[in-house]
């Protein structure tokens, strides 16, 4: 049996790179502190082998089983510098600890301009988390902090010359 696809799966295809994280398992279960209930607190992500005409990044969360026929964004930040490689746990949540300067955060699908936390509805089954890290040919992106979501990936996805995913699950048995 094969995986569902993924968001990325239907976007232009350009190399990839390493993604890793302390706080989610790739394949794995997302911890509670990635939960709307545990927090809200960003995960730690590091990234090495991107391409060497990357001059910004873009870190992105989607939820693609959220029952809306368009998915669910969960994070949206963009015109990362090119020499930061790595995103400290809870860069994006709270008072923004360790954010780089210059990054833009979108509002996501909460309406917050955060990494907002796995929210499934209760008894839907497991949805998958997919972060990506986004390369990108520019510094900026030209957009603002209230380009919508879908604007955003759609930018993203004619200016990427590389991307990396992990993807996690997460349930709401109750």
């Amino acid at each position: 049996m094969s995986r569902p696809p993924l968001p990325h799966d239907f976007l232009r295809p350009v190399p990839s790179f390493t993604l890793i994280s302390t706080d989610v398992p790739d394949g794995g279960v997302l911890p509670q502190a990635q939960a709307l209930a545990g927090g809200d607190v960003s995960p730690q992500l590091s990234w090495s082998g991107f391409p060497a005409e990357t001059k910004s990044f873009a870190v992105t969360c989607f939820d693609p089983d959220a029952p809306t026929g368009c998915g669910w964004w969960h994070w949206v930040l963009f015109d990362i510098p090119a020499d930061v490689t790595e995103l400290a746990t809870g860069a994006g949540s709270g008072d923004f600890p360790g954010l780089p300067a210059g990054a833009i955060h979108a509002r996501n699908d909460y309406g917050t301009k955060n990494f907002g936390g796995a929210a499934p509805p209760a008894g839907h089954g497991p949805h998958r988390y997919v972060f990506t890290v986004h390369a990108v040919s520019v510094e900026k992106l030209g957009l603002d902090a209230e380009t919508s979501p879908a604007a955003v990936s759609g930018t993203l996805g004619f200016l990427a010359v590389g991307r990396a995913s992990i993807a996690a699950t997460y349930e709401n048995a109750e």
